[in-house]
């Protein structure tokens, strides 16, 4: 979505308290304790927002319109794509949060499989079992106006996001490596000082480079920046390395199409 197109759907934001709603599809819950964990941040936004409709943390729910959505989840049933249908209609902006919304999640694991083998080797009666052929992200069936990256999502990021919709300005979100953000905290890097596989060179920042930052590589979570070249990143290392690499790509944001296409040839 433009910056024009952000400020025309965020007009009139500022000259009233805007509505915001959280909704649920296939997730795990960790991106809507985010929001909760935020604490400080989180009662300043409910200064400058009436979240009306949020029930992991209340049980007032009003109905739409909303000025502002945010969606945790990726679409993974035929009700789940028809909620959400529902729920493009009633927001103004739509905002996705973390891997599941953003590229189907780990669930995106099963998109190439075959969901009936592998209902019939989990379900005692897979014929109960009624899900899509694939998990899917919310952009792949209706508008998304913003997307806000990683598993779960940076709340620190999630905030200046909501700030920037208020204004009427379209959010900074960064789309350069974890690398970037290892140099700017001083952080050591773990491939070239203890030889660790690490998906910091090809995963966008937002995390605040928090694995490398104890000593850890990266694994991912925020997505493709926006230059992956997994080609030269798997070649410093031996096949159990680039074994780390490939699982890695496989994992939070498997159904991202820089990293599905990456995992091939690694």
């Amino acid at each position: 979505m433009t910056r024009r197109a952000v400020s025309r759907s965020s007009r009139g934001l500022r000259d009233r308290r805007p509505t915001l709603a959280v909704f649920k599809f296939a997730s795990c819950d960790g991106c809507q304790l985010s929001i909760l964990d935020a604490e400080d941040q989180l009662l300043a936004v409910t200064e400058a927002i009436d979240i009306i409709n949020f029930p992991e943390a209340s049980s007032r729910i009003l109905p739409g319109p909303y000025d502002i959505g945010l969606v945790e989840g990726s679409v993974t049933t035929s009700h789940d794509l028809e909620r959400l249908l529902e729920v493009r209609e009633q927001c103004g902006l739509l905002v996705t949060i973390g891997a599941c919304a953003m590229s189907g999640g780990i669930q995106a694991l099963r998109n190439a499989r075959d969901v009936d083998e592998l209902a019939a080797m989990v379900y005692p009666n897979p014929e109960y079992f009624d899900v899509l052929e694939e998990s899917t992200p919310a952009s792949r069936h209706v508008r998304v106006d913003v997307e806000i990256p990683g598993c779960p999502v940076n709340r620190r990021g999630l905030v200046d996001v909501l700030g920037a919709l208020l204004a009427g300005r379209r959010p900074a979100l960064p789309t350069h490596s974890v690398c970037i953000e290892c140099k700017i905290r001083g952080t050591t890097c773990v491939m070239v000082a203890k030889g660790q596989p690490c998906l910091g060179p090809v995963t966008r920042a937002g995390c605040g480079a928090l694995c490398p930052s104890y000593a850890r590589g990266c694994y991912g979570c925020f997505g493709p920046a926006d230059v992956v070249n997994v080609a030269s990143l798997s070649a410093q290392f031996d096949t159990e390395g680039k074994a780390t690499i490939k699982a890695g790509l496989q994992s939070f944001n498997v159904g991202a199409p820089a990293f599905e296409e990456a995992a091939r040839h690694v």
